[in-house]
């Protein structure tokens, strides 16, 4: 068993250090905050509402794709929801009755662009593992059917994009997992959105159906580095949800928006901070 535990765990080592001197980096000079709202958030979002703004979720069978479509059943903050996938999910609850699916097929997925027309905000969750999919499949799942989408989402109509990305994305990075994050992050700016939002959460806090090594390996390490950094390393996955909807509903004028782990953190408890 050692020779099999000795390279996972220095493999595990190695990206452990990248990720600790990235999020203390952070930490320790802090990202720019959320702006102030000159509402309280309940006013915010109930001004939203009667905006009748519709969306679509990009991984709705994902975990955040599926914890984002739950807040946003409940929430009401949207009065159309369509989920964008390659099969369609088996609800019972009666809440998610009015949801639309739209299933497409990713490898064509320009005889689905009609999936991608008529909404106003776009969620993207959509996403994979090197380990699940290989190299090669991890590339074409992270960057080409997002990026795609996004294309399509953009000529359809879409004003607001939202992508779930990841802390330390760089397109320069020689990690392949980060630099694809980069690469798909700036592609998508330029495509003009009205609106851009990227989200670069760090290790996501969920129990997941599936298992992730590396992740279990990442929250049992960095323990320690969360007593003295509680928003450094890791970001329970409604926190995240949470901050998605809080940011969508301030309605910002920037064209532009880069939300690292701590501003996700401060969004995403503004609820909290409020009730």
């Amino acid at each position: 068993m050692p020779g099999v535990w000795a390279p996972v765990c220095w493999v595990g080592g190695s990206v452990l250090v990248l990720f600790l001197a990235i999020t203390l980096h952070e930490e320790l000079t802090g990202p720019a905050e959320p702006p102030r709202m000159a509402k309280d958030l309940q006013t915010l979002r109930e001004d939203y509402k009667r905006l009748n703004k519709s969306c679509f979720i990009l991984g709705a069978s994902g975990e955040t794709g599926k914890e984002l479509l739950k807040q946003i059943v409940q929430s009401g903050l949207f009065s159309k929801v369509t989920t964008v996938g390659r099969r369609k999910i088996d609800f019972e609850d009666e809440a998610y009755k009015d949801v639309i699916q739209e299933v497409v097929d990713f490898e064509k997925l320009d005889e689905y662009s009609s999936a991608f027309q008529g909404h106003d905000v776009g969620f993207c969750c959509l996403g994979t593992t090197k380990a699940k999919s290989g190299e090669a499949g991890f590339i074409r799942v992270d960057h080409d059917y997002v990026l795609k989408s996004a294309q399509l989402a953009k000529a359809g109509g879409c004003q607001h994009f939202n992508l779930e990305s990841s802390k330390g994305a760089n397109k320069g990075s020689s990690f392949l997992y980060l630099r694809v994050k980069g690469e798909v992050e700036a592609e998508i700016e330029e495509i003009g959105f009205d609106r851009f939002t990227i989200y670069r959460p760090a290790v996501l806090l969920v129990d997941r159906k599936e298992s992730r090594p590396s992740e279990w390996f990442a929250r049992k390490a960095l323990v320690p580095v969360s007593y003295f950094f509680p928003t450094a390393y890791s970001v329970p996955i409604t926190t995240l949800v949470r901050a998605m909807l809080n940011n969508a509903a301030l309605q910002s004028d920037k064209k532009v928006e880069l939300l690292e782990n701590k501003a996700i953190h401060t969004l995403g408890k503004m609820e909290e901070q409020k009730s």
